[in-house]
């Protein structure tokens, strides 16, 4: 190892701090602020003596301590909830991931061939528009403190629709990107993986409920917490292997553990873990743009952001709406669900390696980029939001509870 790694690191996390005290004073979600934070230095940055700002000989290893930062973010959200509480909304998932993939794929299809982009930069473009960011989504519910609404189980179930959509349309795309070919028994193959690991991991999670009861009775915290993330690292891990989002493999355990008896000790230690390597993951997903890149494609993009942003706002309000949830409830899946993130990256990437039209990576690093920022500020006002939209269409005012009496 570079004998100035360990001084990066530590210039990497003072940058975070700086981002996190200003997010504070601001009163604003930390999440952008730590990506743009990530985009203002990395390899384009001058070095001054050891005060190197380009991050290049700890890139690496940011880059991996920001993994575990999406394992613990997802982790932490499944014990939020329950396998159980998840089932119960099963249905209703189903039918708001078909309604999003009906919307937002075919908004992700039409725009590229309409702008006269070929086959392949069609299909790569229309997974980046249509997949949500996981880590975001789940960066956003622990901070603004809405793991406890009722349509946040919407949400997190979206989440999963979506990694199966991914599993499958990222062997489809791969395929025709690198090979020029996709077999059918390979994306059948992969779907079934996808489908049969996650309810796997459900159903053996509510039948040996009482066997981790007993296997967790750890009195040592140290060996309580090895345990712990020994377990959560190779379900991710395992997850990753056959093609399922390695986030969604630690959401699956959290998921089960949320139904032990353990949840409150397990929450107590998991929290500091979630806070620091989530920061790390932001500030690298901010280090993986180059900023360069970004003025190659402004307009398309910019124009990807509002019908992204559209077609998140209609899946949400018609899905939840549909499934039984309140106008604002509704709202709140809607915003909540547009940030892009690391799939978007994936899938870039992808445009790379199969020699694509350059302007695909310049019109992936704008559009995450802009939704990543405004993402989080959407949702974070939201309740804004609502009051302007419900006025115009008689939706019902809020009413909050202050003291025992009703305030509209």
């Amino acid at each position: 190892m570079d004998r100035y790694v360990l001084f990066e690191i530590g210039l990497a996390i003072c940058i975070i701090t700086a981002a996190g005290l200003l997010a504070s004073r601001l009163r604003f979600s930390i999440v952008p602020l730590l990506i743009l934070a990530g985009l203002a230095v990395g390899p384009h940055m001058p070095q001054l003596w050891i005060i190197d700002l380009r991050f290049i000989k700890s890139a690496s290893l940011i880059d991996f301590m920001g993994r575990l930062g999406v394992l613990y973010l997802m982790f932490y959200l499944g014990l939020e909830f329950s396998v159980g509480r998840l089932l119960r909304a099963g249905r209703a998932i189903f039918k708001t991931g078909l309604i999003y993939m009906a919307i937002n794929f075919t908004i992700g299809l039409l725009f590229p061939f309409i702008l006269g982009w070929p086959v392949k930069e069609i299909l790569v473009v229309a997974g980046i528009m249509t997949i949500s960011s996981s880590a975001i989504v789940a960066k956003l519910l622990v901070e603004l403190k809405r793991t406890v609404r009722p349509e946040t189980e919407m949400i997190l179930g979206l989440m999963m629709f979506q990694d199966i959509f991914v599993a499958i349309y990222l062997s489809v795309v791969s395929g025709l990107v690198l090979t020029g070919s996709a077999s059918p028994a390979m994306v059948l193959k992969t779907a079934a993986m996808a489908l049969g690991f996650m309810i796997g991991i459900l159903f053996l999670g509510r039948k040996l409920i009482s066997l981790l009861n007993r296997l967790l009775e750890i009195p040592s915290d140290e060996v309580f917490m090895t345990a712990l993330f020994g377990a959560l690292f190779l379900v991710a891990g395992f997850s990753e292997a056959i093609h399922v989002a390695e986030a969604i493999g630690a959401l699956l355990v959290g998921l089960v553990l949320a139904e032990t008896e353990h949840l409150e000790r397990i929450e107590h230690l998991v929290v500091p873990f979630r806070d620091f390597f989530g920061a790390l993951f932001f500030f690298s997903f901010g280090l993986s743009i180059d900023p360069q890149s970004l003025p190659g494609a402004v307009w398309p993009a910019i124009v990807a952001v509002l019908l992204t942003v559209a077609g998140n706002f209609a899946s949400g309000m018609i899905s939840g709406r549909m499934s039984g949830y309140s106008h604002r409830a509704s709202v709140n899946i809607g915003l909540t669900i547009t940030s892009r993130g690391e799939f978007s990256i994936i899938l870039a990437g992808l445009a790379k390696a199969g020699a694509l039209l350059p302007v695909i990576q310049s019109f992936a690093a704008l559009y995450v980029l802009i939704l990543a920022v405004l993402g989080p500020l959407l949702t974070k006002e939201s309740k804004w939001i609502y009051t302007k939209i419900g006025r115009l269409f008689g939706w019902p005012p809020i009413v909050e509870k202050i003291r025992g009496r009703q305030k509209v």
